[in-house]
């Protein structure tokens, strides 16, 4: 089966690459999850949006990545939660809850995907969170979680 990849995929590529996969992995796993699309030669011409799309998002190599890890660095990332009364969140931070939060506190877009938690944060305070930004380049920022 022929597809065109709309997200990174591991150990098969990058948005906007044309790949051949066998039926049941493509038909099971990558056009359920919106991986792919079904490779056709009108989809074709899409190819060319989704990697300018990704050329424009992406970190175009390590002097621009330790830029935006300075720029990451320099945030205060303040991220309101539910808490109760002792401090413990009602439920857990989630990637997409700091990548959210980074974008508010005047950061750059960045992937849920790339956003590393160590351990679960489930309470109030400040925590460590690593956001990968290439393979050889991650940035360290505190996410201060406040009650709301």
């Amino acid at each position: 089966m022929k597809l065109i990849l709309t997200a990174p995929v591991e150990h098969l590529g990058v948005p906007g690459d044309v790949v051949e996969v066998k039926d049941g992995y493509g038909r099971n796993y990558l056009l359920p999850r919106s991986f792919a699309i079904r490779w056709t030669r009108g989809a074709e011409k899409q190819i060319d949006g989704i990697k300018r799309a990704r050329d424009a998002r992406e970190i175009r190599g390590v002097e621009h990545a330790t830029q935006v890890r300075e720029q990451l660095e320099a945030l205060s990332v303040v991220l309101p939660a539910r808490a109760g009364d002792s401090g413990k969140l009602f439920g857990a931070v989630t990637p997409a809850d700091i990548a959210l939060a980074v974008k508010k506190a005047g950061g750059p877009a960045i992937d849920k995907r790339s956003v590393e938690i160590a351990k679960p944060i489930k309470d109030v305070g400040t925590h460590t969170v690593g956001i990968k930004l290439t393979s050889g380049v991650t940035a360290h920022i505190g996410v201060a979680v406040v009650a709301a």
